[in-house]
């Protein structure tokens, strides 16, 4: 899940992990029991390149924007990414009023995921901050928009 933000960050024990002030991305990252490495780059490729910024409003802060056109991507601008692990993604609510998780992969198979898409961002030329897998995070950010996006590679 993508958010275009102006500002977030990640707290955890009561320390700020990552961080970035102005627009950038907020991306929730869901891995399913389903997922490998293969869709670690190609995912990391839609995040960097989603155009779901307006150009002009980048301008109009300051930024300088590398494309002729009104909608443009994180890699435009080099905006920063602040990515976190978010397992619930894949919450199961058909029955009852508990979800179940059965189709988030568990930690020894999602965190490697997490992280190469984090690595896979970095080799594009991202700024990525991240939170601490498995940890309990605060997490704060402003919605710019709203624009919230479900990508699946």
């Amino acid at each position: 899940m993508i958010q275009r933000v102006d500002g977030a960050s990640v707290e955890v024990e009561g320390k700020v992990i990552g961080s970035f002030e102005g627009p950038g991305l907020m991306v929730l990252v869901g891995v399913s029991v389903d997922d490998d490495e293969s869709k670690c780059a190609p995912l990391a490729d839609k995040i960097w390149r989603l155009r779901i910024f307006e150009a002009e409003a980048l301008r109009a802060r300051g930024l300088k924007v590398n494309s002729e056109s009104v909608e443009v991507a994180a890699v435009d601008a080099r905006l920063p990414i602040l990515l976190i692990s978010q397992f619930t993604l894949f919450a199961d609510t058909s029955k009852g009023r508990r979800p179940t998780w059965q189709q988030a992969a568990r930690g020894p198979q999602a965190e490697p995921l997490v992280n190469g898409v984090a690595r896979a961002l970095r080799d594009l030329g991202a700024v990525v901050e991240t939170g601490k897998f498995g940890a309990d995070m605060r997490i704060t950010q402003v919605c710019d928009g709203p624009m919230t996006v479900t990508v699946e590679v």
